[in-house]
């Protein structure tokens, strides 16, 4: 018997990906956390989001799930993130423009 793959667990470890690393940037820029002789973490996680969210997003080719259209515009502020510089309010409002599409395809993927 041939077992499925759940595209449901991707968008699951993409979304918390993603939420982690916001959640770190936060902590950072309120100086709850000191990441300055370790900021490769906050690149390393930007770069494990990015992933989950293509591994997530290639579902479009292996299921039948409609959550890969739903995350697909995520993929612009992903892109434009790097380039948004780290100092004043473009980094977070980018970073943060991706957020309700991870949560929506996150929803899309569990509901069967």
């Amino acid at each position: 018997m041939r077992r499925s793959a759940n595209p449901a667990v991707l968008f699951t470890a993409a979304t918390v990906s993603y939420a982690a690393n916001c959640l770190l940037g936060v902590s950072v820029a309120t100086r709850l956390i000191d990441t300055s002789r370790v900021r490769w973490v906050h690149h390393g996680m930007y770069i494990a989001t990015s992933a989950l969210a293509a591994a997530a997003g290639s579902s479009l080719v292996w299921s039948r799930s409609k959550a890969g259209w739903v995350l697909l515009p995520a993929a612009v502020p992903l892109a434009v993130i790097p380039y948004a510089g780290t100092r004043g309010r473009r980094h977070p409002a980018v970073a943060l423009s991706a957020a309700p599409f991870f949560l929506a395809s996150l929803i899309t993927a569990w509901r069967r």
